[in-house]
């Protein structure tokens, strides 16, 4: 079963320094139907505008994977890490019992564009750490490339929840093939372009729940960016 999340049907807020799109239920948007899909809890959509960001402020029991697509944003957090994340760049951080962060733009002219991810920790109070990585381009061209596991395999970064994150650049007319072990859910995120999922059009910013299917097939018509996600 394939249900699709329209880009258009999500909660969007415009708040001046940012423009954001969030998939399920996140701060003032709140929808009953939309809290979040297995344990994938929040997928936003966030273009913050040149000098603006978000101010230190602390988290709890969550794994936050971020992801910029367009732009640059400068990371800070209390256990004294401070990185610039650019575009193909992921960023892990992991909660766990207690961490505080920024997430500015640095720019004083450019648009910073990224997705916000945070997914249910298989274990509570964990030890917080922060992990950041950019993987070769041609790794993700016409193919699902791992860039987080529960067991960081093939140099993925390491999230404490039994997911793995894909993520494929795909040519027009090229696609991507994954299966799905019994009992295994999925969810695909268009990044950028259009593509099919076993058939089914989706376009930018669109996502899809996947559940009771063995097997996924996921082809471009038109250049596209997809990110998926291997759920329990």
């Amino acid at each position: 079963m394939i249900t699709l999340r329209k880009a258009a049907d999500r909660g969007h807020f415009d708040h001046g320094w940012l423009k954001t799109s969030h998939t399920f239920s996140f701060s003032d948007y709140y929808d009953p139907q939309h809290m979040n899909f297995r344990v994938l809890r929040v997928m936003n959509e966030d273009w913050v505008a040149p000098g603006q960001g978000f101010g230190m402020h602390p988290h709890r029991n969550m794994e936050i994977v971020t992801y910029v697509l367009e732009g640059a944003l400068e990371h800070r957090d209390s256990l004294g890490n401070g990185e610039v994340l650019r575009p193909g760049e992921f960023q892990r951080m992991s909660a766990g019992s207690g961490i505080r962060h920024s997430e500015f733009n640095p720019s004083d002219s450019e648009p910073v564009h990224l997705y916000q991810i945070w997914l249910l920790p298989r274990t509570q109070g964990l030890t917080p750490s922060y992990e950041q990585k950019a993987f070769p381009a041609e790794e993700q061209q016409n193919r699902l490339r791992v860039v987080a596991s529960p067991d960081a395999r093939d140099g993925s970064l390491t999230i404490h929840q039994d997911a793995s994150i894909y993520l494929a650049k795909l040519d027009a007319g090229k696609s991507v093939e994954h299966s799905l072990a019994a009992g295994r859910h999925a969810w695909l995120q268009v990044l950028r372009g259009t593509v099919t999922l076993n058939g089914q059009p989706l376009e930018t910013s669109d996502g899809a729940a996947v559940s009771d299917e063995s097997g996924l097939t996921i082809e471009a018509t038109s250049p596209a960016e997809v990110m998926l996600f291997d759920l329990p």
